[in-house]
């Protein structure tokens, strides 16, 4: 994650399908709390699962009701039209919310966005 400079990493098994997500903020609630070495803790033990995915067709306000609703701070972004609904395009975190609340006109955008940023960040 430093080396790469992301704040996490999509977990998937031996046939490529989403299995969870590793967050930085995982790591240090599930292990560096508890003074283990992070080099013996294996990604199911710390990961964050199922995960949840979300077209990428659909708005920020869904993607951020959707947050709130399951108590994530990262979506899975895929194409539900696709031949492979498993193939990850991308990742929604709270920062990205930050990025599109100044673009949004619509009233219901901004709120749930604004509702997202006060929860998370």
């Amino acid at each position: 994650m430093k080396d790469k400079n992301v704040s996490s990493l999509l977990v998937i098994d031996a046939s490529n399908r989403p299995i969870g997500i590793v967050t930085e903020r995982d790591i240090v609630r599930k292990h560096c709390i508890n003074d283990a070495r992070t080099s013996e803790v294996i990604n199911r033990e710390v990961m964050s699962s199922p995960v949840i995915t979300i077209d990428y067709r659909l708005s920020a306000s869904i993607a951020a009701d959707l947050m709130l609703k399951n108590n994530v701070r990262h979506l899975l972004v895929i194409d539900e039209k696709s031949n492979d609904v498993n193939k990850p395009i991308g990742m929604v975190t709270p920062l990205d919310f930050t990025k599109v609340g100044e673009y949004s006109r619509d009233y219901e955008d901004k709120n749930s966005i604004e509702m997202i940023l006060e929860y998370y960040i």
